[in-house]
């Protein structure tokens, strides 16, 4: 390898390394500001638009699948029954050709 491929794989290293600091000094002064309630609730944000963006131009059937598991995380509040659920709905749906 040249020079010049070494320095780029350094730059890169003390990018992410800076990358990486600069998230912990950021959340560090997230948490000592009055906007630290943000970071309770960042979790089930991150959840729901990444559930969001996945269910956009999917078909009715996931849709429904999707609302029964919102249906049973609001009961039970339980992750495992929630996507066993989901899913045997999704799998039942698609067997009956819905």
């Amino acid at each position: 390898m040249t020079g010049a491929h070494w320095a780029v794989i350094g730059l890169l290293a003390v990018g992410a390394f800076a990358i990486r600091v600069s998230g912990l000094v950021a959340g560090r002064r997230i948490r000592d500001s009055r906007h630290a309630w943000v970071l309770d609730d960042l979790p089930g944000l991150i959840v729901v638009s990444l559930v969001t963006s996945s269910l956009v131009g999917q078909p009715l059937l996931t849709w429904i699948a999707a609302a029964v598991a919102l249906g049973i995380a609001i009961l039970t509040d339980h992750v495992i029954a929630t996507m066993a659920v989901g899913v045997s709905v999704f799998a039942a749906l698609s067997w009956l050709g819905v």
